[in-house]
């Protein structure tokens, strides 16, 4: 045990010459490292979410040890430890209901190692955001590497992406796949290591990872097992050693003009819904509040530009090939702050200079976006006064962005499950199916269950598409009319949770609204909706008490940057 001071910082004791030096070196030595390695500076911690209970993020371990060769051709000592790991599809109730006990996890190791700076090694759709929520709260130099996508896999004999199995699953609910093709299915659609293969969730934090300046310029979209990945790797953990010298902290890269550059880029790619509460929690660990009516404002004036899966029509790997992330910001540079730095030290100005000028079909011409209503729409109203949002790139039928019809209301899973495909359900087209009760307090976590299947009998009669809306989330790769994150939540006290089956509802995406028609009287004569159930102990205990709603990012309060001030 120390013996001259506890206070957390770097790896100072290491190179103390009395009884805190000698321990601290004399450790390490157990470990097999030398007399030279124990003393070299600076000391730099690569925390990884590796684990076998997250697909996504298996290849990590073959990434830490290149990382840790970038370290020491630097000069440095690489250590690595582990942290959480939550993965998509095991998680439950929620993979967002862990994000912030891992932030937790990720600040507390690094603040109270013997470290300098930090690699973050992690790759799925809360894995990363954990990762760089904790590293901005520790405020230590920090460096990022995510997983990369994993291999595209052919099936039929035509590309699958995971954007394909959900098709698939809603035919086998109609009883029109086979046991036979299920289960051949089943070992085609994952092929190896590494995250989602469209721009889902993963791929868009690891391309919010390069604009806040965590992440190398470009090493969003390499391949989890490919070359250049593991250069990414190497460089990446030279890269830290450099940014400890210079003292480049998180709290530096966490700004007004960054997470306005990563959302933008977020919308040029077409990216998840997600990023918004995700960029809203990083933005809170260093006292900074987006708000829903600024993502309005960034979401209507950024053109969508990248055709890609699952909104658009091409392959991660083609939009690597035309320059990955660095040629989205150059097509957008206009509403860019250029003099942001990049995780390489330089500036984006810098980054964005040096793209080569490569025509490809997947990113659309200068003179033009995807779309007129770009690729991201905040709505907010009567039913969502604090927000809600909709992916419209690519993925939406135009005639329900501007739809009214009359509700019919499902309070949670067991009840979506119970009617949704009952032949008597009292739907049609014009229908709007609302899904309550799933929120970051209702659920708890805000699962990624906004997706409300098409009611079984009006699938059969060709319906491809309804107006849905929910307070849940949806997975980034998978597409709809769907209006998601509605705010405050129904657990919350918020309109979701008063409306009816039969009431009215209208979208209006040009005028950005989402609203009931139920007048003050009647909202008063239904009364609040009855709270989520408490949690009596343990961690549901403290997210029951601490999380905040979406447009705060799903954040426990006590972890905000301001949570001293009273904020928010």
């Amino acid at each position: 045990m120390s013996q001259h001071q506890l206070t957390r910082a770097g790896s100072s004791n290491f190179r103390d010459s009395g009884q805190d030096g000698l321990i601290h070196r004399a450790f390490l030595r157990g470990e097999g490292f030398t007399h030279a390695e124990v003393r070299r500076w600076p000391v730099i911690g690569i925390c990884s979410s590796w684990s076998e209970l997250n697909p996504c993020n298996a290849g990590l371990q073959e990434l830490a040890e290149l990382v840790k060769r970038g370290v020491e051709s630097s000069g440095g000592l690489a250590l690595e430890f582990p942290t959480i790991s939550i993965s998509e599809p095991f998680t439950r109730p929620s993979s967002l209901y862990l994000r912030n006990l891992m932030s937790m996890d990720v600040e507390e190791m690094i603040s109270s190692s013997p470290i300098d700076g930090v690699v973050l090694l992690a790759g799925c759709d809360k894995t990363v955001p954990a990762a760089l929520m904790g590293a901005v709260s520790a405020n230590k130099p920090t460096i990022m590497v995510t997983a990369g996508p994993r291999p595209v896999p052919c099936h039929n004999g035509l590309p699958m992406t995971i954007d394909d199995l959900w098709p698939a699953c809603e035919a086998r609910r109609l009883g029109r796949v086979s046991d036979a093709e299920w289960d051949a299915l089943e070992g085609q659609i994952n092929t190896g290591v590494g995250t989602c293969n469209v721009m889902g969730t993963a791929i868009t934090m690891a391309a919010i990872a390069e604009l806040l300046g965590f992440a190398l310029p470009g090493s969003a979209l390499a391949p989890a097992t490919s070359e250049k990945r593991n250069e990414i790797a190497h460089a990446s953990g030279a890269q830290i050693v450099e940014t400890v010298k210079a003292n480049r902290l998180p709290e530096g890269l966490v700004n007004p003009a960054t997470l306005e550059n990563a959302f933008r880029v977020v919308c040029a790619l077409g990216g998840s819904t997600n990023a918004m509460i995700h960029l809203e929690a990083i933005a809170g660990r260093n006292s900074i509040t987006i708000g829903s009516h600024v993502f309005a404002r960034w979401a209507d004036d950024t053109p969508w530009v990248a055709d890609v899966k699952p909104g658009g029509r091409y392959l991660l790997s083609d939009l690597e090939e035309a320059g990955g992330v660095p040629a989205v910001a150059k097509r957008i540079a206009d509403t860019l702050t250029l003099s942001a730095v990049a995780a390489d030290g330089s500036s984006w100005r810098d980054v964005v200079g040096k793209v080569e000028s490569r025509l490809h079909n997947c990113i659309a011409p200068s003179e033009r976006g995807l779309s007129t209503r770009g690729s991201i729409c905040v709505v907010h109203g009567s039913l969502a006064p604090r927000g809600a949002v909709l992916k419209t790139a690519g993925t939406s039928e135009p005639r329900l962005l501007h739809h009214r019809g009359r509700a019919m209301v499902f309070d949670g899973l067991n009840d979506l499950h119970a009617r949704i495909d009952d032949p008597d359900l009292d739907v049609d087209e014009n229908s709007i199916l609302v899904l309550r009760g799933l929120g970051v307090t209702g659920a708890p976590g805000m699962p990624e269950v906004g997706h409300i299947p098409i009611p079984a009998r009006l699938a059969r009669e060709g319906v491809r598409d309804m107006l849905r809306i929910s307070d849940a989330r949806m997975s980034g790769t998978a597409t709809g009319t769907i209006v998601l994150h509605v705010t405050p939540e129904a657990a919350a006290g918020g309109a979701l949770g008063i409306i009816q089956s039969g009431d009215e509802i209208e979208l209006d995406v040009t005028h950005r609204a989402l609203n009931h028609f139920l007048s003050v009287q009647e909202l008063a004569r239904r009364g609040a909706t009855a709270p989520a159930a408490t949690a009596v102990r343990g961690y549901g205990w403290l997210h029951q008490k601490h999380a905040l709603q979406p447009d705060f990012g799903c954040d426990f309060d006590f972890l905000r940057g301001d949570f001293a001030t009273g904020a928010p």
